[in-house]
């Protein structure tokens, strides 16, 4: 026997939907932002980097984020180079703009590890 209530055939309806909707989106791939993201880094491996190692850069904060180290290091960028600043005061936040000292790159020469030096 088929259901034929309103609310098991409501909920049946629901439940497709959801199903569809979550196939669709997979279907689809990634979103904008990380596609844009992939360009982004797909063109940085092409490029030299716009910064030396042991050279100190002015720049922007456009975020704080925890670290593959587990420490938390504001994030900025040199001619849209990504350099991650380690031992930054706890009263720097976005928006402010400090000097770092670039320290190494990461494996692709797409990113920075630097260390702060002072405010700008």
């Amino acid at each position: 026997m088929i259901p034929s209530s309103p609310v098991v055939i409501a909920a049946a309806v629901l439940l497709t939907l959801v199903v569809l909707l979550a196939v669709v989106r997979r279907l689809r791939g990634p979103s904008g932002d990380a596609r844009e993201s992939k360009r982004a880094h797909e063109a940085a491996k092409q490029r030299d980097p716009p910064v030396e190692i042991g050279e100190t850069y002015e720049f922007g904060v456009t975020d704080l984020t925890e670290h593959h180290s587990g420490e938390e290091v504001a994030v900025g960028k040199v001619e849209g180079f990504v350099i991650f600043t380690e031992d930054v005061p706890g009263d720097i936040g976005k928006g402010d703009v400090i000097r770092a000292k670039v320290l190494s790159f990461n494996e692709g020469r797409t990113s920075a590890d630097a260390t702060f030096v002072s405010r700008a």
